[in-house]
């Protein structure tokens, strides 16, 4: 073979022209989309022609198909390829179809997002988050949001699946090659026309009937409008007076008129009032007196009482504490419901803050003063248990509705409280005594024991250092129990009384049921306290001995106890 080194003769630069302007012409270049004819179909493949190209391009039948092209797989038919390599190692020319169509698709769906324009697609299938949607035009797959795919929640989306609709193009990323579509725009922009045409029909001053309470917010009220626009009445036009939330006033599903007090055409938004269809009953407020009775009509129940007007518009409260002079936290639904007219009595009227309060309780007689009049302090009633808990008992005293409250320290001078409380049950007949009226605070405190003999009284006659004969009843590491002759209770001696000598005052001395003598320490009738000593009685006998039979230092190295067996040995020698 022949090798032509000399390429500047004039037949080699007419080659080299006459092949670049043949190549120039199908304007070949790797990276480009180009259009190939089919020239020839095989059992798996489809061989194209492209001018310029000096073999013929070769492309899978399966991924034609695939691609939805199968109506294209006939010979003569025009296919877009991507040109990737003009000659890759094998000296074969690479292409493909499907890329060429995503990034057709691609350019397709980034034009429309610059000129806002939107575009049909169908809901594939539901992924986290959101749905995938093809394009319809190109087969491009897209991200539509879960919060973009109506203006309203929907539980279930089977029936906007495989179904061709439009979409807009909300972002695209051009270096993910990726693109977030939303069909609540369409729906939006659709309604938006609609509400624009609606809107100019309402004009401010015009009363609207029976509009439908629909929903509350922190600042307002939403009404319905014959089903076409939704209204915000805001708080401070709900009422003349104050009125912290919607709910207050409305009921969900009630209806009411509204005066259109602002119409915004560019944010579509209808402003309204309740409040401006009458006038302000603060106006002649001074018509109203403190403390005088007065009918209201309930028009709304809380939990924590219930708002009433005295006139329309003139809105006050009645809360739960002036229901009842009896009964505490009573719910409000329990006595009235709304449309009620009620009794009540203002109890406030603030000029400033629009605000008025009212009682129902005051245009009722206190209870309390009746008890008070009837059954003074000191009066012995009949009563009937009525309720208990762990330390009281409550009572109620004949034929008045009022529990007056027996703690159970009261029920007994003898036993344990809490143990004789277990003794009572409800419906229990008991007299008890009146010990406190507080009207104010409404509280009345009775007792059971004062109805009877006060074993106290036993001490009334006896005086501090006086002895006293008592019984030992019991005995423990902190002293004796003991019970004087003559009286109903109990005491304790404490160790350290027991003697004066440290290693005589031990308990264990003593088994129980021995008569013994002792000293009042301390007597408080008030208090109801005595205290008893054993020691103190030795140290006046001793006291007593000395200053009779000789000085403290004639004894002093002698235990005690038997100092009075020495002054007796010592009369008996001098006699």
């Amino acid at each position: 073979m022949e090798i032509y080194k000399d390429l500047s003769s004039p037949a080699s630069k007419e080659f080299e022209k006459l092949l670049n302007s043949q190549l120039s012409k199908a304007n070949i270049e790797e990276g480009k989309i180009i259009d190939g004819k089919i020239n020839k179909i095989t059992e798996k493949f489809v061989f194209l022609f492209v001018e310029g190209l000096k073999s013929e391009p070769v492309l899978d039948i399966n991924e034609l198909k695939s691609m939805g092209l199968s109506d294209k797989i006939k010979v003569g038919e025009t296919i877009s390829v991507l040109l990737e390599k003009i000659e890759d190692k094998n000296g074969e020319v690479l292409v493909s179809a499907s890329k060429a169509q995503k990034i057709r698709g691609w350019n397709k769906l980034v034009e429309a997002y610059e000129k806002n324009e939107p575009i049909m697609g169908i809901i594939e299938s539901k992924c986290k988050g959101g749905a995938i949607v093809s394009h319809v035009d190109t087969g491009s797959l897209m991200f539509l949001p879960g919060s973009q795919i109506s203006d309203k929640p929907l539980k279930d989306i089977s029936h906007l699946m495989k179904e061709p609709q439009k979409f807009a193009i909300i972002k695209i990323d051009k270096i993910r090659g990726n693109a977030c579509v939303s069909r609540k725009e369409i729906i939006s922009s659709y309604k938006k026309e609609d509400k624009k045409l609606i809107i100019e029909k309402y004009k401010v001053g015009q009363i609207i009937k029976n509009a439908e309470v629909k929903g509350y917010s922190s600042f307002g009220c939403f009404f319905n409008v014959n089903n076409e626009l939704d209204v915000l009445v805001h708080l401070q036009e709900i009422s003349y007076s104050r009125v912290n939330h919607p709910d207050e006033v409305f009921n969900i599903g009630e209806k009411h008129d509204l005066k259109v007090i602002s119409v915004d055409k560019e944010k579509l938004q209808v402003g309204c009032s309740v409040k401006q269809l009458s006038p302000d009953p603060f106006e002649h407020i001074e018509n109203y007196e403190l403390n005088k009775n007065y009918k209201a009509k309930v028009v709304k129940i809380m939990d924590f009482g219930a708002f009433c007007e005295l006139e329309p518009g003139l809105t006050t409260l009645l809360h739960s504490s002036e229901l009842s002079w009896t009964k505490k936290n009573v719910p409000v639904k329990k006595m009235f419901k709304v449309g009620d007219v009620i009794d009540c009595v203002i109890t406030e009227i603030n000029k400033e803050k629009r605000r008025v309060a009212i009682s129902h309780r005051l245009t009722q007689e206190n209870p309390f003063e009746t008890f008070e009049k009837k059954y003074p302090i000191g009066t012995i009633v009949e009563s009937e248990v009525v309720n208990k808990n762990e330390y009281s008992l409550f009572v109620k005293v004949e034929d008045i509705d009022i529990d007056a409250f027996l703690h159970c320290n009261d029920l007994t001078y003898l036993n344990n409280g809490e143990e004789e409380l277990t003794k009572y049950k409800k419906g229990d007949k008991i007299k008890v005594k009146v010990l406190e009226i507080k009207t104010s605070e409404q509280k009345i405190r009775v007792g059971l024991r004062q109805t009877m003999p006060d074993p106290f009284d036993w001490f009334k006659s006896k005086k501090v250092k006086q002895t006293i004969t008592v019984k030992i009843v019991s005995t423990d590491n902190k002293g004796l129990i003991v019970r004087p002759e003559g009286c109903e209770m109990d005491f304790q001696i404490k160790k350290s009384q027991i003697a004066i000598n440290a290693a005589d005052a031990r308990p264990s001395r003593f088994t129980g049921g021995e008569r013994i003598d002792c000293a009042i320490a301390e007597i408080d009738l008030d208090k109801r306290k005595v205290t008893l000593s054993i020691k103190l009685l030795e140290e006046i006998e001793k006291k007593e001995a000395l200053e009779k039979y000789g000085s403290e230092g004639s004894g002093k190295n002698l235990p005690f106890k038997s100092l009075s067996e020495d002054l007796k040995k010592k009369d008996e020698d001098k006699e």
